[in-house]
């Protein structure tokens, strides 16, 4: 029995893919549920398993565009698994190989004698020598053209000296086609800063208070909630969820001539995957605890990671937070999500000295980076939700906590 495989449709709106990679070869013995293409579209990349198990016949290229619904290969359902018989044939065939006489050694070849250089080889010329001293050349440098290999004059004064040469180095490139999902962000990132009115405003956090809380419960914690981590983006996003309850604009998009507002707050968090960027969205954030929001994220990392992300792990969301201070970047502008009207990115702590009480004292300190889009979000509003998120941050046991950290924490 023939069986076509058909592209099914890996979300909604979603209605052509790219291959982007066969992981089998036309001919091959395919198991069911093997992983056999990997397929591009512009939200995500998705394995394409294998419906059942036969020797596979592909039916489009890499890099080929196929409609959701199209046949790319096709499984004959009786088709054998040829590789074991042959396995076991030379199992078998094994040990008879053992009893065959050893071959008689081969003959050396016989090499054309090589010419041995003489003491002239390399061996400048009295006034050869001086002129490669007047032009610093190592005469180690230099091909000598006469007798028996000596440096003449004429090969001293037609050296050159050696300071490299611009096409001495490798000079190779490389013609590859983005993914539809590369394409796709590509797209995305131009279209926002072309049609928003994008700006940035900026600010700092003394990130003390939260390492003063993270380094006395982390441990409690991570023992009461099953491995789960106490890091900083809970915080943050608690820190996010209650400013944009604050600044309901925030949490506003832009569509026509049409605001659209949210009463609840999703919240995209960029995390790096084997395909690049990945940005999955946590819901309904603002009712999540810090338990909830730190499993939730680790959740959708390992899913990135491991390449499981689907489209929709990452439609929607209603802000976005980025966090590039865990590859060491100290300052950034972050391009906005579009849709959404705002990006929060974070940066790494770095102890600086800062003026506490009239005193110079030494702090963790992080810059935070709000871009934002000025058709919706005005500069009092986008400077206010900045700073509510740096009192909250700043003072996370009060205004994140209730003052109640046992409770906060679940503990």
């Amino acid at each position: 029995m023939i069986l076509e495989m058909k592209v099914p449709s890996p979300g909604e709106s979603i209605t052509e893919v790219e291959i982007a990679t066969w992981l089998v070869k036309d001919g091959d013995y395919v198991e069911k549920d093997q992983a056999i293409a990997e397929v591009d579209s512009d939200k995500a990349t998705l394995e394409l398993p294998a419906e059942a198990a036969g020797i596979i016949t592909l039916k489009a290229e890499e890099g080929d565009a196929v409609q959701v619904g199209q046949v790319v290969c096709l499984i004959d359902t009786e088709g054998k698994n040829d590789a074991a018989p042959k396995e076991e044939a030379a199992k078998e065939e094994a040990p008879k190989a053992e009893t065959k006489a050893a071959p008689a050694p081969e003959k050396p070849k016989e090499t054309a004698p090589v010419a041995e250089k003489t003491y002239a080889s390399g061996t400048p010329s009295p006034a050869a020598k001086k002129v490669l001293a007047e032009k610093n050349i190592d005469a180690a440098s230099v091909t000598g053209t006469g007798k028996d290999g000596r440096i003449t004059q004429d090969d001293a004064q037609n050296a050159v000296p050696s300071m490299g040469t611009p096409t001495g180095g490798n000079r190779g490139s490389e013609r590859k086609k983005l993914s539809m999902l590369r394409r796709k962000v590509a797209e995305r990132l131009v279209s926002a800063k072309n049609e928003s009115a994008m700006l940035t405003t900026f600010n700092e956090v003394n990130m003390t208070p939260i390492n003063k809380l993270r380094n006395e419960y982390k441990e409690a914690f991570k023992a009461k909630h099953g491995g789960v981590t106490l890091g900083y983006m809970s915080f943050f996003t608690k820190a996010v969820t209650r400013a944009l309850q604050m600044y309901p604009d925030v949490n506003s998009m832009i569509d026509g001539d049409y605001k659209i507002a949210y009463d609840f707050c999703d919240i995209s968090v960029a995390v790096s995957g084997p395909k690049g960027l990945m940005v999955p969205v946590v819901r309904n954030a603002e009712n999540l605890t810090f338990r909830g929001i730190e499993a939730e994220i680790k959740r959708l990392a390992i899913r990135a990671r491991d390449g499981q992300i689907t489209v929709d792990d990452m439609t929607g969301g209603t802000f976005t937070i980025s966090n590039g201070g865990v590859f060491g970047s100290m300052l950034s502008t972050p391009i906005i999500n579009p849709p959404q009207s705002g990006i929060l990115g974070m940066h790494n702590i770095i102890e600086r000295p800062i003026a506490v009480n009239g005193k110079v004292e030494i702090h963790p300190m992080m810059y935070l980076a709000l871009s934002y889009d000025h058709r919706i979000i005005d500069g009092k509003e986008s400077v206010g939700f900045l700073v509510a998120i740096k009192e909250g941050l700043e003072s996370p046991a009060e205004l994140l906590m209730d003052n109640n950290i046992q409770k906060a924490l679940e503990l």
